[in-house]
């Protein structure tokens, strides 16, 4: 155990001094660390408890979800009902149910091909016996379609977890440092980001649903007709984004939705030099543009954001191009937003902000300055301990965690992990685990000493039967700490993070770091005795 090459010896040494180096960054101000190269640039991101932020907690507007579903359900029923040729009237959205209404010599049929739309919850695996959509007969050729409180429920779930996804990409596109983004409750989303101040833009850009729409204007009709009581089945009144208020006889019909985005970016028209947003579609979408296009020559179309037009543009010629752009009095953050925003993708559902608060920085440097002190405290009377118990020995150990602790911040700093309070609790738990660990090690070579055995044969036992005490120990306080990480959230993956990173950087200073220490000492002093 005490015998090492020198590539081994050279391998230990250089990745310990590596990951240590990687922990530089953490000691400079930003402003120096942004002149670095990219490379050298990551470093440890302070938490919210830390730093201060904004903390805003969102919930998703279940009463849309509803409505959308039941929409979706009179889509759909439309459409089964056109492609097998079944005559109907009457089909709308009523209080809780979409209702249709055929010919009783069609009832069979329609019944059939709508009770099709039923699909159990959870899939063909589902196994709850609940489905998404509930058809019956209501008489006299009625057919009632009803959505369950659980498919709602479900709905609602499954709009969560993609708003979160949208969420933390727009998010990500502002440039900020590992925001925390989870789930809380049934329909809620906390949002955390370390270091915002000013929370302002990032409600603006979350309070957004972002849904775009590309739809006809109905010029058959004027805005003063409609709004006077003669509004086609098929349109409705939607008015301008921008001041003063317009009103626009739009068709409900959707001819490509923003779902077919690929891109978009911010950018100058070069005949007006206003801003305005650049967008192009995917193979589908630049398909159903340019048919749209093609078939619409001459009619003014709608470019619809949140059911509010941004603008009406004539169609002159048919776009092939799969890309367009949009304009409407933007300003130039504006455009860059709403680039954002169309890049990110639509929310399914709106969301409503029902708690907010920001942190401040002083709060964040109590909290650092208490967590300084305490690990102050705790290693002084950790290296005064292994001093008077170990002596020398004592002092590689010593050694040993100030670099264990070094390879903890390197990592973290690798990994752009997020340090919180409880973080700073693992890091110091992990500096007992470590002095543990050269324990175990230190009184195991004092019963081979008891025992009989040379001072170097009593070290190189201590370090050989140590080590399956220390892998049990250490490996059952790792599974712990995975534990920890996989179902915690917020501060307790945080102090996850650390103790798993401790523990890892543990075993390897305790096998490899502290017994080359010990050994280039017994290869240069040959001792008879140990000093221990």
């Amino acid at each position: 155990m005490l015998y090492f090459t020198r590539w081994k010896a050279l391998a230990v040494i250089l990745t310990a001094l590596l990951v240590c180096l990687c922990a530089v960054p953490n000691f400079f101000p930003d402003a120096t660390v942004k002149s670095w190269p990219k490379w050298a640039q990551r470093h440890v991101v302070l938490g919210l408890d830390l730093q201060g932020g904004s903390h805003i907690l969102l919930e998703v507007d279940s009463n849309s979800v509803k409505k959308d579903k039941l929409d979706q359900v009179r889509d759909d029923v439309r459409r089964v009902l056109r492609d097998a040729k079944i005559g109907y009237t009457g089909l709308a959205v009523r209080g809780e149910n979409a209702e249709v209404r055929v010919k009783d010599a069609d009832l069979t049929n329609a019944l059939a091909k709508l009770r099709e739309l039923s699909q159990p919850l959870g899939g063909v695996l589902g196994s709850s016996g609940q489905r998404s959509v509930e058809v019956s007969d209501a008489g006299g050729g009625l057919i009632r379609l009803t959505v369950p409180p659980a498919a709602i429920t479900e709905r609602v779930r499954q709009s969560v977890e993609q708003s979160i996804q949208i969420v933390e990409r727009r998010i990500n596109e502002l440039g900020t440092v590992e925001p925390l983004i989870q789930r809380q409750g049934v329909d809620r989303i906390l949002v955390q980001v370390p270091g915002l101040q000013d929370p302002t833009r990032l409600k603006e850009l979350l309070g957004k649903t972002a849904k775009l729409d590309f739809r006809m204007v109905d010029s058959t009709v004027s805005p003063e007709q409609a709004q006077g009581g003669r509004l086609p089945p098929d349109d409705e009144i939607l008015m301008s984004a921008s001041a003063p208020k317009v009103p626009y006889v739009i068709k409900k019909q959707v001819l490509v939705s923003g779902g077919d985005l690929t891109d978009a970016q911010p950018g100058f028209d070069q005949r007006s030099g206003e801003p305005i947003v650049s967008f192009r579609f995917n193979t589908s979408g630049a398909r159903k543009f340019a048919q749209a296009t093609l078939e619409n020559v001459g009619q003014p179309f709608a470019i619809v954001l949140d059911n509010e037009v941004i603008s009406a543009p004539v169609i002159r010629e048919p776009i092939t191009g799969g890309s367009g752009q949009i304009s409407g009095s933007f300003t130039v953050q504006g455009a860059n937003d709403l680039a954002i925003l169309l890049r990110a993708g639509a929310l399914p559902a709106p969301l409503t902000i029902i708690e907010e608060r920001t942190v401040g920085p002083g709060l964040g440097q109590d909290s650092i300055a208490a967590g300084e002190l305490a690990s102050y405290v705790g290693s002084v009377l950790v290296i005064v301990f292994m001093l008077l118990t170990y002596r020398l020995f004592g002092f590689f150990a010593n050694v040993a965690v100030a670099i264990n602790v070094a390879m903890i911040f390197g990592v973290l700093s690798l990994l752009n992990a997020t340090l919180t309070l409880p973080g700073i609790a693992g890091i110091v738990l992990t500096v007992g685990i470590a002095v543990d660990s050269n324990v175990l090690i230190y009184e195991r070579i004092r019963e081979e000493l008891r025992a009989g055995r040379s001072a170097i044969n009593a070290i190189d036992a201590g370090f050989s039967r140590a080590l399956a005490t220390i892998l049990d120990s250490n490996i059952t306080t790792f599974i712990a700490a995975a534990v920890l990480f996989y179902i915690g959230t917020g501060p307790v993956r945080g102090f996850a993070v650390t103790l798993g990173i401790g523990i890892v950087t543990t075993v390897f200073t305790a096998f490899t770091v502290t017994r080359l220490i010990v050994a280039m000492w017994v290869r240069w002093t040959r001792p008879k005795t140990v000093p221990i």
